[in-house]
């Protein structure tokens, strides 16, 4: 659909005479657009979820140590 937009565009002079035309050229490569960038944040956020348990097991870690420094700091 996009390459059949592109030879409109560069073979007729539709876009610049035809409003129905344009809109409907502007929607699909808009539509294109959309789907490249849901397809990225598909991709971002399963990357996410790769990293983040570890992520949220090292905060707890050192949580846990910071605590124990923190009780042995009130013991003196």
């Amino acid at each position: 659909m996009v390459r059949l937009c592109a030879k409109i565009l560069t073979e007729t002079e539709l876009y610049e005479m035809d409003m129905e035309v344009r809109n409907l050229i502007d929607w699909i490569c808009v539509s294109e657009q959309i789907k490249e960038n849901n397809n990225t944040i598909r991709n971002l956020t399963g990357e996410y979820k790769k990293i983040e348990p570890d992520c949220r097991e090292g905060v707890r870690v050192q949580l846990e140590r910071m605590k124990e420094l923190c009780k042995e700091r009130n013991n003196l």
